[in-house]
């Protein structure tokens, strides 16, 4: 029981939707029909962005440079602000939950001794520029890269969505860390130098340009998924233990619901006309209480409105400390630091993630009504 609760604890929206997924077996039973519900392009792909960014990761690539921008900053405030703007620049492209990781451990290390609020006001600005600005790309985050495939968009039309959510966003995020007047004390910089592979850097560089290849569908899919499987295989099997396999399982059972959903008439009818028109509304609502990657694969199966669901699940990051999974990774790094006041975190993150929700779907209504 103590092995299936730190389970449940550690991987809750995976259970909840292999529970949900179980479920919806009995009122649709299996059949080959199962198979046209998975979009196995999208989880291709997926497994392919994780293992080459896992790899840049395992070289020291973003260590080094979080390490380099840090040392470059020489005050609380402009250590803070270029923090934040670093995780949210490179969140574009190493996906949000790997740019949090990657930088809210050095934020702790670099202004513990500036005190917790600079320490908790940075690391709460982190993750709502990592969750925003990782909006922008279709590979930023999981969400993007699924709806990205799932309605065939073109990057031009992805970015008309996108584009105005980043720049809105980098206001925001950039805004709050100078609204809190941090103090312009010296402060010095920690850690040492970054070990950093240069031969592993570039083989798991070449990857990840060959995913995004895949993503733009320059390539067949099938294609990158082969050759990197390939590559990993032959020159560093251990990266296959660093993907994220509860992400793509996850997904599974998401298209196994969605799919099974959607062949029940009344289920169909109800779901379709609650989103019809409100698109925006409902997945940024939905996200809210399921987080916003298991917000657009259910929401998906029942609109056309693209558009709406893909504004609404990257606003929908921002709320609760479950609208998205990176903002959990965040609080738990955080709280398992020397001297972490979790309560004050979770005050001040609740305040100005629900605050920057107002505003960004204000924004949304009037640019996609």
């Amino acid at each position: 029981m103590a092995a299936v609760k730190a389970f449940f604890k550690k991987e809750p929206v995976l259970v909840v939707s292999g529970a949900l997924a179980f479920l919806s077996v009995f009122f649709v039973p299996p059949s080959a029909a199962y198979l046209s519900y998975i979009d196995f392009r999208t989880l291709g792909i997926l497994f392919c962005l994780m293992a080459a960014v896992a790899g840049l990761s395992g070289a020291g690539v973003f260590d080094a440079m979080a390490r380099v921008l840090s040392q470059k900053a020489g005050t609380v405030r402009r250590l803070s602000l270029l923090l934040v703007l670093a995780a949210f620049g490179l969140s574009m492209f190493i996906t949000n939950d790997v740019a949090l990781i990657t930088f809210v451990p050095l934020t702790i290390l670099m202004l513990r001794e500036a005190g917790q609020r600079a320490l908790i006001i940075t690391v709460v600005m982190e993750t709502v520029g990592a969750n925003l600005g990782s909006a922008l790309t279709p590979f930023g985050n999981p969400q993007n890269l699924y709806l990205y495939s799932r309605y065939g968009m073109g990057m031009g039309e992805f970015l008309s969505i996108t584009g105005p959510l980043c720049l809105i966003g980098l206001l925001l995020t950039a805004g709050g860390v100078l609204v809190f007047r941090l103090p312009a004390q010296n402060i010095a910089p920690k850690g040492g130098e970054a070990v950093f592979d240069r031969r592993k850097a570039l083989f798991y560089g070449a990857l990840f340009i060959l995913s995004l290849l895949a993503v733009f569908r320059v390539i067949p899919w099938q294609l990158a998924l082969a050759v990197v499987a390939a590559a990993l295989a032959l020159a560093d099997r251990k990266i296959f233990k660093r993907v994220d396999y509860s992400l793509l399982v996850t997904f599974l059972f998401f298209f196994i619901l969605v799919g099974n959903l959607g062949s029940i008439p009344a289920v169909e009818g109800w779901v379709s006309g609650l989103l019809k028109g409100r698109e925006l509304l409902v997945s940024a609502l939905v996200s809210q209480f399921i987080s916003n990657v298991p917000a657009a694969l259910m929401l998906s199966g029942f609109t056309d409105n693209w558009q709406g669901l893909l504004a609404g699940t990257n606003i929908g990051g921002l709320g609760t400390l479950i609208a998205s999974m990176a903002s959990l990774i965040s609080f738990r790094l955080y709280a398992k630091s020397e001297g972490a006041k979790a309560g004050k975190y979770f005050a001040v993150f609740t305040a100005w993630n629900f605050a920057y929700l107002l505003v960004m779907l204000a924004a949304g209504l009037l640019l996609w009504r």
